[in-house]
């Protein structure tokens, strides 16, 4: 079954600086089947979609350089727009003021339960 959501949806993105949310995200994801591969910023992310299909992204807020919101703005730009599930250690009213900016994308604070962002990687992968 996993096989057939890879071949529908893609690969699921990881977009995070901390190199350790990125391996252990990458862990997780794979162990539910995701097809899966690691940026470490907006500008990689967006470099690598000119050559694979995404079915979802896995976007920190806050990342150096380009911000998760920016690379949001970017992908809605875009002719081929992807879902995305934020996550992020800051929970500010900043934070939450831009999310709903966004259009209010899902968004855990970290440190967050698995089965809450395997539920959402689902959700945004069959949602129309």
């Amino acid at each position: 079954m996993s096989f057939h959501w890879r071949m529908t949806f893609g690969m699921v993105a990881v977009v995070d600086d901390d190199i350790s949310v990125r391996k252990g995200l990458s862990r997780l994801l794979r162990s539910a089947g995701y097809d899966v591969t690691t940026f470490a910023s907006g500008e990689e992310c967006l470099a690598g979609m000119r050559s694979v299909e995404f079915g979802c992204l896995v976007v920190d807020v806050h990342l150096g350089g380009m911000s998760g919101f920016e690379l949001l703005q970017k992908l809605k730009e875009s002719t081929t727009p992807v879902p995305v599930v934020f996550i992020t250690a800051h929970d500010e009213s900043v934070t939450r003021e831009a999310l709903r900016a966004a259009g209010s994308p899902p968004c855990l604070r970290k440190p967050f339960d698995a089965n809450s962002l395997l539920t959402l990687i689902q959700t945004s992968l069959h949602a129309d």
